[in-house]
């Protein structure tokens, strides 16, 4: 027969497990790290979704055209150089060995015009352009006794201008047109040029001069039309560089060794400048022989999304944790001021809602953009959970005022989401008011009460 002293202790017990709050905030508390889970889940899958589009991004550039550097023009002058060797038998011998003497503009002007659009691959897009470019540099005369080479040594007949291009497959629809001093020239494709990146596989254009550069200073005006995806870059290989870009995009990127002078933005377009000195950057003028590297000096101009939404939804996903302890949090002091009982289950159910919300987010996203996939997912889960609440809250002013909160809690995030640069400012103040609610709300809680 049951001792009617334990029995008492046992009730006693199983009242005190159901109405401590002590016991209600560790369950909460717990089931927050469980609901973890879940939301671990969800940030790896859409970092998943995320490098698929990089794929399918990089599988469209291959078949368009990748991301462009511009280089040169760079005059390219053979020379022979006499040079004494020994042979099998030990004896000495001298021969004349071609040998390739480089020479930089004076001065380099190129202005151009981007032409952007977007391709489709499924869900997934990519940004690729069409963009129009004039090169006009001006030579001047160059100086071979400063390399230790005699004028007889020059062989101008096969001297020709070199103009490096990552990509050869973004030249489209016409070929280059080249003119030198009022002469119509051809250019041809070229690889493995020692003057831009040090290594191999660089294309590019070769056009021979053929003498069209009798006299100087000479001028030389190169145009293209030159596809590409994402990025367009420039080197600057004269002692002046001057870039002016325009194009049909409304947030450009601007990086790489300089940022330009002058810039303009509109909700549409926009056009930079660069003016660069050859102070800036360590190339010399004039040199023979030696492979250089160019690619350190390289800026321009990236036609990438920032507000992507992957960026976004994965930077929304962080604060999952917030939205589910400020959304228990709330119910538990609906709780405690108001003499409800919400069992442990009603919290999975609500925090289950709290996590399938990121995988709406995503999956609207993908098809319809963030913003508008943001507010139909928070209004479709705020619903669910208020209507859900009325079933165990007291009253309508109860629900409406949970309803709120949720509101209030996803619209902190959304515009947390969208402050790129005053992010951590904006979400260390809202969470610094938040925490001074919650003080304000509990000062009069007898925490110790059962």
């Amino acid at each position: 027969m049951e001792n009617p002293g334990t029995s008492s202790i046992i009730d006693r017990l199983g009242q005190w497990l159901r109405e401590s709050v002590t016991v209600k905030l560790a369950s909460i508390g717990l089931l927050v790290i469980i609901l973890l889970i879940p939301l671990v889940w969800i940030f790896n899958l859409m970092e998943e979704r995320q490098q698929r589009a990089g794929e399918v991004r990089a599988e469209v550039s291959a078949k368009w055209s990748g991301s462009q550097t511009l280089a040169g023009p760079v005059m390219v002058v053979p020379y022979l150089e006499t040079e004494t060797v020994f042979t099998a038998e030990g004896k000495t011998e001298t021969r004349q060995v071609k040998r390739e003497a480089f020479f930089l503009p004076e001065a380099l002007n190129i202005r151009g015009k981007i032409l952007p659009r977007h391709l489709h691959r499924g869900i997934f897009d990519a940004v690729v352009y069409q963009s129009h470019l004039t090169l006009d540099a001006t030579f001047s005369e160059p100086r071979p006794e400063e390399l230790k080479i005699r004028s007889d040594q020059m062989l101008w007949d096969d001297a020709c201008l070199l103009v490096g291009i990552s990509d050869l497959r973004g030249i489209s629809q016409h070929e280059p047109k080249i003119n030198t001093n009022n002469v119509n020239l051809t250019g041809e494709p070229a690889q493995n040029m020692p003057f831009i990146f040090n290594r191999k596989g660089t294309t590019g254009i070769r056009i021979p001069l053929h003498r069209s550069i009798s006299r100087f200073p000479a001028d030389a005006t190169i145009s293209l039309t030159l596809k590409g995806s994402e990025q367009l870059y420039f080197i600057p290989t004269a002692k002046t560089t001057t870039v002016h870009l325009e194009g049909k995009w409304a947030d450009p990127g601007f990086d790489g060794a300089f940022l330009p002078d002058n810039r303009m933005l509109s909700d549409s377009s926009f056009s930079a400048g660069w003016k660069v000195l050859h102070f800036n950057r360590p190339i010399p003028g004039q040199w023979v022989n030696e492979k250089l590297d160019f690619s350190a000096s390289a800026f321009g101009v990236n036609l990438l999304v920032p507000a992507h939404q992957y960026q976004n939804s994965i930077r929304t996903a962080k604060y999952g944790i917030l939205i589910i302890l400020f959304t228990f949090i709330s119910l538990f002091f609906m709780e405690v001021m108001h003499n409800l009982r919400i069992h442990p289950f009603q919290y999975i159910l609500i925090g289950a809602a709290l996590v399938i919300y990121y995988t709406l987010l995503l999956s609207f996203s993908e098809h319809i953009g963030f913003h508008a996939s943001y507010w139909i997912s928070t209004t479709a889960t705020c619903a669910l959970i208020t209507a859900y609440a009325a079933t165990f809250l007291k009253n309508r002013k109860q629900t409406l005022g949970l309803a709120a909160l949720l509101l209030v809690f996803y619209a902190f995030v959304f515009v947390v989401t969208l402050q790129q640069d005053y992010a951590l400012l904006t979400g260390s103040i809202g969470l610094f008011v938040v925490l001074g609610a919650l003080m304000y709300i509990s000062r009069r809680i007898n925490w110790y009460r059962s």
